[in-house]
């Protein structure tokens, strides 16, 4: 096996490929995108006065964007833009990009989620394991690595589409531990040069521990890059004045200043400040502290205050692509800088939404990477994989047979052995709507003579089909299934071997009932009951969250016990978030008013959210959208016309 020394080059030789080919394929016609789920406008606990007043001004028309997904996809599509959603591209348009990216062999990466009469350790899902564990895999020059090798790998590509965001005044903060700083630097040299490198930032803090057999670890590293050192921003930072300076500089001058006398001269406080050097001492996040959010690796506002104060001006771009509790965003938000955050993680983009809800943050956009599995599919199994190699892969794992292509043009319908029932696969790059299903319900009536049953197996979801299906015999009877291809397929089928191996364990008993080791799971959705409108005002109640199976749900089987009963007893519980658009215009979600657990300002309840509330209705369009996430991210909508209603 190939030392890390050795393997540097290689890694640096094939991060650079990667990126220049990302870079190449910005301008196709099949670049990423984003995909706004939620236009959110901070209103918890507003008066209704408050709301119907609200009159917020931005420049440039700009939005906060909070962004889910792979950040590789997310810069991608960051410096593609989408002229045609009015978001131009980033490349060349941010100050200031903070990142402190994972790399901790003994952190614990499960949720813990409270519920009423229940505590669930959530697993994370592949895709979130394979993004924070440091036992990534890699191939490199043909060799399989793990560790360190494989997290430089992981890193080169992104650097380079940072360095490609970044204005020409802009500056890269690469916050480290012990565990990889040194390696880091060589690639940073190489990306940005030797001659940009600005700091070896040292931040000290105090912890508990202290060992014997060495010294006790007490900092981390940052390493400060420019674009380019001659335009850079750098405002210079001045040590915080000692306790009780005031009682040291007891005279006042007709200004109003402050000042000492010293042998016969005016000293002014300002002349006494020192600035500040590269070592930093900070303390980590107080457990008690009114910031913090109870998340592992959360940064002290003070250390990013310094960093967001010395390297971007007011109305500066700041941007953090492992957004984590969202401490970047939040003190960028506090000093008047417009932010980009994004995370791989649904615990941590929840966490951040709370947040800046709960900081009274400006208008924001919640986003998310389109078209997710296609550039999954295309990054594992190259650009010559078809959507109809993956739809066999599909039908296979779930215990089918696939028709023959000359029957099957699209590659996208099986039959279960002994048995009239139809299974349809819809595209990866397809949102599963109402249209889809009619066209799964058509291939059941009319493809080969007809069949019994169809089950759809669909990657992507309308987050309204709920309310769709409440509606339709054919689900209701059990006619038609509908079930969700595991998002973590795809990192699942990385190795050659892993299709045979899960293939292999695939089985129909004569009856039908299929064995296999892959978990398709059933879809989830919200109800709510029917809205009263009254006047100028609405009110909204949930009325019920279904879950029809726990399969789908990242937990092992002590902790799916737990959440059965939950599901049975109460399932309104599982509802982490919910907000409300009373003005929908069937596009975008435009998020008005907003709830979540742990918010007691309006109950005293932390384990459930209000599920009653009554707002102003300024109604143009006729609907009112209700869009939910459930406490493992899962999402669900309502829309509901208002109209029928009346007063």
């Amino acid at each position: 096996m190939s030392s890390l020394i050795e393997l540097l080059p290689k890694v640096v030789s094939e991060g650079r490929r990667e990126a220049n080919r990302i870079l190449d394929g910005l301008s196709a016609a099949s670049r990423i995108t984003l995909q706004t789920n939620e236009l959110i406008q901070p209103h918890k606990d507003r008066s209704q006065a408050e709301i119907l007043n609200d009159d917020i001004e931005y420049v440039d028309d700009w939005k906060n964007r909070l962004i889910y997904g792979d950040n590789l996809l997310v810069m991608q599509a960051l410096l593609a833009g989408d002229p045609a959603s009015g978001l131009p591209s980033m490349r060349g348009k941010i100050d200031l990009i903070y990142i402190d990216p994972p790399y901790d062999s003994k952190a614990d990466y499960r949720t813990k989620i409270e519920l009423p009469g229940a505590n669930i350790d959530s697993k994370p899902t592949v895709l979130e394991q394979f993004a924070y564990a440091d036992t990534w895999s890699a191939n490199i020059d043909g060799e399989d690595v793990k560790g360190t090798a494989a997290y430089l790998k992981y890193m080169y590509p992104r650097l380079v589409l940072m360095r490609e965001l970044l204005s020409e005044q802009g500056s890269l903060y690469f916050h480290v531990d012990w565990h990889i700083g040194h390696y880091v630097k060589v690639l940073l040299d190489d990306i940005f040069s030797k001659d940009n490198f600005m700091n070896e930032v040292v931040w000290h803090y105090v912890s508990g521990n202290s060992p014997r057999t060495n010294y006790a670890k007490k900092h981390d590293t940052i390493f400060l890059y420019s674009k380019n050192n001659n335009s850079k921003i750098f405002n210079i930072q001045y040590r915080p004045k000692k306790e009780g300076w005031e009682k040291k500089y007891d005279q006042v001058d007709e200004n109003g200043n402050r000042y000492k006398w010293v042998n016969g001269r005016m000293i002014y406080p300002n002349s006494a400040e020192t600035p500040i050097d590269d070592v930093w001492d900070i303390p980590i996040v107080n457990p008690m502290a009114q910031e913090k959010v109870d998340y592992g690796t959360q940064k002290p506002e003070a250390l990013l205050e310094r960093i967001i104060k010395a390297s971007s001006n007011p109305n500066s771009i700041v941007a953090d692509f492992f957004g984590g509790s969202g401490t970047t965003a939040a003190v960028a938000e506090k000093l008047g800088r417009k932010w980009i955050t994004s995370d791989i993680g649904k615990p941590a983009t929840m966490i951040m939404r709370k947040r800046f809800i709960d900081n009274d943050a400006g208008e924001f956009l919640y986003q998310s990477v389109g078209d997710y599995q296609r550039e999954q599919m295309s990054t594992n199994f190259g650009a010559r994989f078809r959507i109809g190699d993956l739809n066999q892969i599909v039908i296979n794992l779930y215990g089918a047979v696939p028709f023959r292509e000359e029957d099957n043009p699209r590659r996208n319908l099986g039959k279960i052995p002994r048995t009239k029932r139809l299974v349809y696969v819809a595209s990866p790059s397809e949102l599963v709507s109402a249209n889809t299903i009619k066209r799964a319900l058509d291939e059941m009536n009319t493809f080969q003579g007809g069949w019994d049953k169809v089950a759809l197996l669909g990657w992507n979801f309308r987050s309204d089909l709920g309310a769709y299906l409440e509606t339709l015999e054919e689900y209701k009877n059990g006619t038609l299934t509908i079930e969700i291809i595991p998002p973590d397929l795809l990192d699942q089928l990385k190795s050659k071997t892993t299709f045979k191996k899960l293939s292999d364990q695939v089985a129909v008993d004569p009856d039908g009932t299929i064995h296999t080791p892959v978990r398709f799971s059933s879809l989830q959705y919200l109800t709510i009951k029917d809205p009263i409108v009254n006047g100028n005002e609405i009110t909204v109640e949930l009325d019920n969250y279904v879950i029809l199976s726990s399969d789908s749900l990242p937990l092992d089987s002590k902790n799916k016990d737990k959440m059965n009963e939950v599901i049975a007893r109460d399932p309104l519980a599982l509802i982490e978030y919910w907000s409300i658009d009373t003005d929908f215009d069937g596009n975008v979600f435009r998020s008005t008013w907003q709830d979540y657990r742990q918010n007691t300002n309006n109950d005293s309840d932390a384990l459930h959210v209000v599920n009653k509330v009554t707002l102003p209705l300024n109604n143009t369009t006729g609907l009112i959208a209700i869009r939910a996430v459930d406490v493992f991210g899962f999402e669900s909508e309502v829309v509901e016309e208002i109209n029928k209603y009346g007063n």
